[in-house]
């Protein structure tokens, strides 16, 4: 590899979720299966209080049927499936709901891979900050060298890193920028997070590098190589996307994944 030419680390957006479910078992493992070494997915709470790996608030895109996260507890949420019907059919029908706890394991089994946690905006509203920041702590804790906490909010953001000057097991944090500009660089610079995350599309052609801080940039949704090198010339460690099989043909790509940080 030409040092000279930064090639970016590949994260799996909600695992291998161009070709599998998003933010199911099936899929992270098929995104690890493939190569990946750094995988995302999203957590919300449910009503009696279980952290379960889903992105919509609605349960209807992912399980075929109508609901709010918020307002089902988990032994009602465990009798449904995560299949994606409405892109998927009925391929995965038996693809459960997961749990926190099941993904973690994940990284039992596979010892080089780093999980991006997303502690979903509408769980924090629900359940407070500081219970969501102290339950994600305590989730994570097993964990905390292993996993990036990250959220588009960043009072819970805020709270994890308070909780920092208290416990030893706190994971490192990401903010998930909404909006770029210098309202967004100036939090950042307030927080002082370990990643910094955005869609590129947000972000300016005519901005040269990306904010300088202590923090690594992870720019989502890609799936286009030459793309990912670019965006790694202009300051990106971290590349997130949906196709993390389809990007990891490309051999710069694969031989970044090969080599780690």
């Amino acid at each position: 590899m030409n040092d000279a030419l930064p090639v970016p680390q590949l994260i799996a957006h909600r695992g291998y979720s161009q070709c599998y479910p998003e933010n199911t078992l099936a899929g992270l493992l098929a995104a690890l299966q493939a190569g990946a070494r750094y995988f995302e997915f999203d957590v919300h709470f449910t009503k009696d209080n279980v952290p379960v790996v889903f992105h919509d608030s609605e349960l209807s895109r992912t399980t075929g049927h109508a609901g709010d996260i918020h307002q089902s507890t988990w032994a009602q949420l465990s009798t449904l499936h995560a299949g994606e019907p409405g892109r998927f059919g009925d391929r995965f029908n038996d693809e459960p709901v997961p749990t926190l706890k099941n993904v973690l394991q994940l990284l039992d089994r596979w010892p080089q891979a780093t999980a991006f946690v997303e502690i979903k905006r509408r769980t924090v509203v629900c359940f407070g900050v500081e219970h969501v920041a102290q339950r994600m702590v305590a989730e994570l804790a097993q964990y905390c060298t292993r996993c990036v906490l990250i959220s588009f909010d960043l009072a819970v953001l805020a709270a994890v890193k308070k909780l920092g000057t208290e416990k030893n097991t706190i994971p490192p944090i990401g903010w998930v920028i909404r909006e770029w500009g210098s309202e967004a660089q100036q939090a950042a610079q307030q927080l002082q997070p370990e990643v910094l995350i955005c869609n590129y599309k947000k972000i300016p052609d005519t901005d040269g590098a990306l904010w300088s801080g202590p923090w690594r940039w992870a720019l989502y949704d890609i799936v286009n190589p030459a793309l990912a090198l670019h965006w790694a010339q202009r300051g990106a460690h971290f590349i997130e996307t949906w196709d993390i099989g389809g990007m990891l043909a490309d051999p710069r790509l694969a031989e970044a994944a090969c080599d780690g940080d």
